[in-house]
C-alpha cells in the first residue's frame, strides 16, 4: 500500500526519544551490528514496521535507502554518541564488524541489540519489534556476512557523501541480441466479431487465518481486526464479519465469497494471479505459516475455478522474513527451495514440466498458454528495493531479464505475442533494474501485448516511452487493485478483455472492468455479500481502445479536467477514498505515477507542469511508494 502520513496518535508513537538509556555491552562489532540491522529493517519494511497509518489523501513520495532513514539515523547517532564520530573511527569499525562477522556471526548477540535499539526509537510496538528482529536477525546478518558492503559505503551512509559513497545498487546492463529491431507496428483493431478472451486477475488476496469481527481495527500493531487486537473502545465498532476499512487483511470466508460470486464476471478463458497470499503479519510468520496460505488458497482456487488454467506469480508477502528472496546461488536452509518447491507442487496441475523447472530454480517461468501467444511470469523480488540479499549482488538477480530477452527474441523470431505478469510494477524496482526492464520493453514492443501487476493495491497503470524522445507512448503496464482492504479499501479483482485466441490475434488488451465489494452494504447486519461491477474503463474514460496512447491521453485530459480526475481518484481507491481531497500536489504526484514505469526518472514527468521544466517535474518524484 502506499505510504500515507501518520495519524496524531500514530505519530505520539513514533515521536521522541527516551533518555538515558543503558547501553548493551558486548564485543564492539557485534554491538554496532545492532544499529546496523535496525538500519537494515528500516530499508527492508518501511511500511510493514514503521509506517502501518491509515490512508490519508496525499500519498508521501518514495525515496531511495538513505533518504529513507532520515529520521532513524540522527537518532541512532544521539543514542550511541555519534555525534563526534569522525570518518576514520567509522570506517575501522565497520572493518571489525567484517571480520567479526566472518569470524563469529553472533546472531542472538546482535538482535539483542537491534531489539532495544527497536523499542527506543519507537520503530513498533515492543512484542512486534521483539518479534520482528528474531524473525530478521539470521538472514539479514547472513545477507551483511556476504555482501560487499564496504566500511566507505556504510560510513558514507551513516556519516555523509564526504566519508564514503552509497553505491551498493551500481548502474548495469543487460546485453540485447544484435538483430535488428524491426520498425514499430501498432496492432490492428480486431474485426468484427472477433474472439474475445476473458483473463481474470487476481492478486494481494492477503488471507489472514486470525481475522475476527468485533476485534479493534485501528489496534497499536502493524495488523489488525485480528485475534490479540484487542476490543474497541465502548464508543466506536468492532471489526465487521466481511472485512474492515482499516489496517486489516481478510477473512477466509471473504475470499469465498469472491471466487464462488465470481458467475457473472465470466465465463473465463484463463485467470492471472500475482501473488501476495499470507497477511500482513509480518513480526511472527513462519514458514509453515507461509505454506498453510499457500495451500489453503490454491485449493479455494482451484476448487471454484475447476478446469480454467491458473497462471501464478510470485509476490513479495509469499517469503518469510517478508522480501526475503536470496538469489539462486544462496544454498542451504536460507535458500527459498523451501518456498519454490512448494509453489511447484501446489501450481503443477497448472504448469507444463520446463516452467516448474525453472520455477523451482528463481520462481519465474514461461508457457503457452495458446498458439501464438506466450505468457511469461517474472519474480520480481529480484528488482525489490526491500529485498536485502540484494546487498550481495544486485547485478541481474538470477539472470532472470537476460532470461526474459532470450524468452522475446525468440517470441519475435517465431512471431508470437507475449504477456507478462508479476507483483511488483517496474517503476518500483531498484533503478537499474527498472531502466533495463524499460529498455527490453522498447526493443520489443512489437512483440509485448500486455503487462500485468498488482502490488500496490490500488487501481492504477504505468505508460512506456520510446527512450529516445520519451514522448511516444509504446506500452503501458495495467496494476490492478487488491482483493485485501488493506489499506482502508474495499476488496476487488479486475477482469480484462483480450483479443482472442485465433490465427493473426494482436492478444492486446481491448478493455477491462473492475468488480467490488462494498463492505458498507455487507456489514449490514443479515446482509449478504454482493460483489458489483464498480466500472468499465473505456466507457468510464471515453477511451478509444485500450492502446498505450490511450492512457497517455488519460493523463492529459486528467491535468486540466478536474471532474475527470475525482472519477480516476475514486476508481484509485475502489469506490472508498480517503475524506481528505487530493489538492494539486497529490493530483500532480498521481498523474506522474501513471506515467512512470521506469524509477527515479523524473523526465517522464516534465510535460505535466508548466513549461516542461525538469527542476518542476522532479518536485513531482520520487513517486509513491508501495509494500
Amino acid at each position: 500500500m502506499p505510504r500515507y502520513e501518520a495519524s496524531p496518535r500514530q505519530n505520539r508513537l513514533r515521536s521522541g526519544r527516551e533518555q538515558g538509556q543503558d547501553r548493551t555491552s558486548g564485543a564492539p562489532g557485534l554491538l554496532w551490528m545492532g544499529p546496523v540491522l535496525v538500519l537494515a529493517l528500516a530499508l527492508a519494511l518501511p511500511d510493514a514496521l514503521v509506517l502501518w497509518t491509515p490512508a490519508e489523501a496525499h500519498p508521501l513520495p518514495a525515496q531511495d535507502h538513505p533518504a529513507r532513514l532520515h529520521h532513524i539515523v540522527p537518532q541512532l547517532r544521539d543514542v550511541f554518541g555519534w555525534g563526534n564520530l569522525t570518518c576514520p573511527v567509522c570506517k575501522g569499525l565497520f572493518t571489525v564488524i567484517n571480520l567479526g562477522l566472518k569470524k563469529e556471526p553472533n546472531v542472538a548477540r546482535v538482535g539483542s541489540v537491534a531489539i532495544k535499539l527497536c523499542n527506543l526509537l519507537k520503530i513498533a510496538p515492543p512484542a512486534v519489534c521483539q518479534s520482528i528482529i528474531h524473525l530478521f536477525e539470521d538472514d539479514m546478518v547472513e545477507a551483511w556476512r556476504r555482501s560487499v558492503l564496504s566500511p566507505s559505503e556504510a560510513c558514507g551512509l551513516l556519516l555523509g557523501s564526504t566519508c564514503g559513497h552509497w553505491d551498493i545498487f551500481s548502474s548495469w546492463n543487460i546485453s540485447l541480441p544484435s538483430v535488428p529491431k524491426p520498425p514499430p507496428k501498432p496492432p490492428s483493431p480486431p474485426a468484427p466479431g472477433a474472439p474475445v478472451s476473458r483473463v481474470l486477475f487476481l492478486t494481494d488476496l492477503h488471507w489472514d487465518h486470525d481475522y475476527l469481527e468485533g476485534m479493534d481495527p485501528d489496534c497499536a500493531d502493524p495488523l489488525c481486526c485480528r485475534r490479540g487486537s484487542g476490543r474497541p473502545p465502548a464508543s466506536q465498532p468492532g471489526a465487521g464479519y466481511w472485512g474492515e476499512y482499516s489496517k486489516c487483511d481478510l477473512p477466509l470466508r471473504t475470499l469465498e465469497s469472491l471466487l464462488s460470486g465470481l458467475g457473472p464476471a465470466g465465463p473465463f478463458n484463463m485467470v492471472y494471479w500475482t501473488g501476495d497470499i499470507p497477511a500482513h503479519d509480518v513480526w511472527h510468520q513462519t514458514r509453515q505459516d507461509q505454506l498453510r496460505a499457500l495451500t489453503t488458497v490454491t485449493a479455494l482456487v482451484r476448487k471454484f475455478l475447476g478446469p480454467v488454467p491458473v497462471y501464478p506469480a510470485v509476490g513479495n508477502h509469499e517469503s518469510t522474513p517478508v522480501n526475503s528472496f536470496p538469489p539462486p546461488f544462496i544454498e542451504g536452509n536460507h535458500s527459498s527451495g523451501w518456498l519454490y518447491e512448494a509453489m511447484a507442487k501446489a501450481w503443477e496441475p497448472w504448469l507444463p514440466a520446463e516452467a516448474l523447472r525453472t520455477l523451482r530454480i528463481g520462481g519465474f517461468y514461461a508457457l503457452s498458454p495458446y498458439p501464438g501467444l506466450r505468457l511469461i511470469s517474472l519474480n520480481m523480488n529480484f528488482c525489490s528495493r526491500e529485498n536485502f540479499w540484494l546487498l550481495i549482488n544486485s547485478t541481474d538477480p538470477a539472470g532472470q531479464l537476460q532470461w526474459l530477452v532470450g524468452e522475446l527474441q525468440a517470441a519475435e523470431d517465431r512471431g508470437d505475442k507475449v504477456h507478462i505478469i508479476g507483483h511488483i510494477p517496474p517503476g518500483h524496482c531498484l533503478k537499474s533494474w527498472s531502466w533495463n526492464y524499460y529498455r527490453i520493453i522498447a526493443r520489443y514492443e512489437n512483440t509485448l501485448a500486455g503487462q500485468f501487476f498488482g502490488h500496490t493495491h490500488v487501481d492504477e497503470f504505468e505508460v512506456f516511452y520510446d527512450e529516445e524522445t520519451l514522448s511516444r507512448p509504446l506500452a503501458v503496464a495495467f496494476l490492478a487493485p487488491s482483493a485485501t482492504t488493506y489499506i482502508g479499501l474495499n476488496p476487488g479483482y479486475r477482469v480484462y478483455q483480450i483479443d482472442g485466441n485465433y490465427s493473426g490475434s494482436s492478444h492486446v488488451v481491448l478493455d477491462h472492468e473492475t468488480y467490488i465489494l462494498n463492505l458498507t452494504q455487507a456489514n449490514v447486519p443479515g446482509a449478504m455479500p454482493h460483489w458489483q461491477l464498480l466500472y468499465r474503463a473505456r466507457e468510464t474514460y471515453g477511451l478509444l481502445n485500450a492502446l498505450p496512447e490511450a492512457w497517455h491521453n488519460l493523463v492529459y485530459r486528467m491535468r486540466g479536467d478536474m471532474q475527470l480526475f475525482q472519477t480516476f481518484w475514486f476508481l484509485y481507491h475502489k469506490g472508498h477514498p480517503p475524506s481528505e481531497p487530493c489538492g494539486t500536489p497529490c493530483r500532480l504526484a498521481t498523474l506522474c505515477a501513471q506515467l512512470s514505469g521506469r524509477a527515479d526518472s523524473p523526465a517522464l514527468c516534465r510535460h505535466l507542469v508548466p513549461g516542461g521544466s525538469l527542476p518542476e517535474a522532479q518536485g513531482l518524484w520520487p513517486r509513491p511508494l508501495f509494500c
